[in-house]
């Protein structure tokens, strides 16, 4: 493993962000950790609890593995499984249970299966009414992780999941359960096909009907083809990043494909790692793993990569698990200072196999560690601290695990030194103005198109904007406006089908920009947007005050987004209301209506979206 003789300054701006987070964050933070060493002091579950309850709790136990629980005491660990086989990057989970409880054994341990979460594709469901469930998944899947482990008999736990909501979701939920030591256990992305700038190009060329159905499917399934993440560096892959520099993995195994001989003995390995924190009693349960500083070494590492704007929203909430409250002025003041240092799709053109063929996750926090922008000082799943997780792991001739050092970047195209980097500041920018807060990503869209003034053009529904683009109508520079997009209107989906039509007319020349109270994913890419603007349309936000042909100002270098109308007008202008129909229509059908409530509690997008809080 990596190690560092000298630890380097911390660099000014990340430690007045720090300082103000930990301020700001005292009194939640405090009353987080008085509960956490309530729950620690308690006894294990099997001691502690009544004759029946351990009965139950372990009747479906083999009779060594519950003799070993109950007479000897040994360590059980809770198993916490997003696996099914629908979803690509879920499938090679199936396996992973087994392989958990025989190591536990050899080291005299136990494992059960505490119980399943959903976990739902929003590539499947992209651009259709499942897409309107898919914000909220993230909290279902964290109460579903409640529900798991409030059986109580467990001294460690392992999450299995990877994708979109499901790693933010399993992760507040284990934060609810700060007591326990805990360690994510992915499976990898699948291996390269079709890549990605030529999956695009062709969704462009569906987009002007110069292909059909036929031409599209087949590149989407050249795209898209066997086990493990999509390829792209969207918010599943940016999970993997994160937790990485939050040293909640087994070092370095986000990016190994499912398969590869290494990906097995990582699986054991992250049931050795939980096991030695629980035998050891070295004291790293995730609500202490999970600091303040631990947040901010998550949103350095996702600046530095140019990773998911849904970050924005989902690691707000991840911090709120733990009593750590982040804001997007958090996110700005970072993102000023964090060079970005990858270059992968949308932002570039490699895959994340290319980028860990470069370096990788070790290769950017060794770089982030050494020029002072990630904390070195925290506590992470292994005993050699955040310095481990600048390795990359291999198979010896034996088997066995080996790590050695990142080294230099394999391809300067996809991953720089810090010294060296592809811009000396990150990839997103808060932007204020007289419609509110909203967030842009900007690293992947052309320099020249950072600042976009220009009429827009007022839609309800993206349904609706692709029906005036195939009309033509938007073949000119153009703002579009699409709201009712937020949590509280219809569970904030993400707009991605948007961006093929968009990035047609900026390819024609025309000066366009998106600008919604929703999401997009975290594969959007050229075409400016500013997006997750709140307060959102119907919570009383001014996108309600918007009309046609305003004239709309998005300026991402003066990082402000302003509708171009004379104050005095603007202040006495009514709020729009919801057309009737599609507030009827709003969470009707595909068990929308079941996540009422969620809509009705949940908090704006910079406080995490939250239905919980």
């Amino acid at each position: 493993m990596a190690t560092s003789s000298t630890v380097p300054a911390l660099h000014p701006t990340v430690e007045a962000v720090t300082r103000r987070i930990t301020e700001r964050s005292a009194p939640t933070r405090g009353a987080y950790l008085a509960q956490l060493e309530v729950a620690i002091q308690r006894k294990p579950g099997a001691e502690r609890m009544g004759c029946a309850n351990v009965a139950h709790a372990f009747a479906a136990l083999p009779g060594s593995d519950k003799f070993k629980v109950v007479a000897e005491k040994a360590p059980n660990i809770g198993i916490v499984t997003a696996y099914n086989d629908l979803l690509s990057a879920h499938a090679p989970l199936q396996h992973y249970p087994d392989l958990i409880k025989a190591e536990a054994r050899k080291l005299g341990a136990t494992a059960q299966v505490a119980g399943g979460v959903p976990a739902m594709c929003d590539g499947v469901t992209q651009g259709f009414e499942g897409m309107e469930l898919s914000l909220f998944s993230r909290d279902t899947i964290a109460m579903s992780t409640a529900i798991a482990l409030s059986h109580d008999v467990f001294d460690a736990a392992l999450m299995l999941g990877v994708c979109d909501k499901i790693v933010p979701g399993l992760l507040i939920g284990a934060l609810h359960f700060g007591h326990l030591p805990t360690v994510f256990v992915p499976a990898g992305p699948m291996t390269s096909g079709l890549s990605n700038n030529a999956k695009s190009k062709v969704r462009e060329q569906a987009a002007l009907g110069l292909v059909g159905r036929e031409e599209l499917l087949a590149a989407e399934s050249a795209a898209y083809h066997g086990p493990g993440t999509c390829t792209f560096y969207g918010t599943a892959n940016s999970n993997q990043m994160l937790l990485e520099a939050m040293g909640l993995h087994v070092p370095g195994t986000a990016f190994i494909n499912p398969g590869n001989s290494v990906r097995e003995e990582l699986t054991r390995e992250a049931a050795r790692t939980v096991l030695s924190i629980t035998k050891a009693k070295r004291f790293a349960p995730i609500g202490k793993v999970v600091d303040e500083r631990c947040i901010v070494n998550a949103m350095v590492a996702l600046l530095a990569t140019g990773g998911s704007t849904n970050h924005l929203i989902h690691w707000v909430a991840v911090a709120r698990a733990a009593g750590i409250l982040i804001d997007w002025n958090d996110f700005s003041a970072l993102s000023d200072v964090v060079p970005l240092l990858t270059r992968v799709y949308p932002n570039g053109s490699a895959d994340v196999n290319q980028f860990q063929a470069a370096g990788g996750p070790g290769f950017v926090i060794r770089e982030l560690l050494d020029a002072g922008f990630m904390h070195a000082d925290v506590l992470t799943v292994r005993s050699g601290g955040l310095r481990e997780f600048c390795s990359i792991p291999s198979a010896a001739a034996d088997g066995a695990l080996v790590w050695a050092d990142a080294g230099p970047s394999g391809d300067d195209s996809v991953v720089r030194p810090a010294a060296q980097p592809f811009s000396a500041s990150g990839g997103l920018k808060l932007l204020q103005g007289n419609l509110g807060r909203s967030v842009i990503k900007i690293s992947a869209v052309p320099d020249d198109r950072h600042v976009i003034e220009a009429p827009c053009r007022v839609f309800d529904s993206q349904e609706a904007l692709h029906t005036a683009f195939k009309a033509g109508e938007l073949d000119r520079d153009v703002i579009c406006v699409v709201r009712w997009q937020g949590p509280q209107a219809n569970g904030m989906p993400e707009l991605h089908k948007l961006t093929p039509p968009m990035a047609v007319l900026q390819g024609k020349g025309f000066r366009v920009a998106l600008v919604t109270d929703g999401r997009m994913s975290g594969a959007s890419g050229k075409v400016p947007a500013a997006i997750h603007v709140s307060p959102e349309a119907a919570a009383g936000g001014d996108l309600a005050k918007v009309r046609d042909g305003d004239v709309i100002r998005l300026d991402a270098n003066a990082e402000t987004l302003q509708v171009l109308v004379d104050p005095a007008e603007w202040a006495a202008r009514p709020l729009a209301t919801m057309p009737e129909a599609l507030r009827a229509a709003n969470g009707v059908g595909m068990g929308r209506e079941l996540f009422a409530n969620m809509r009705r509690n949940a908090l704006a997008a910079e406080q995490g979206a939250c239905t919980w809080f």
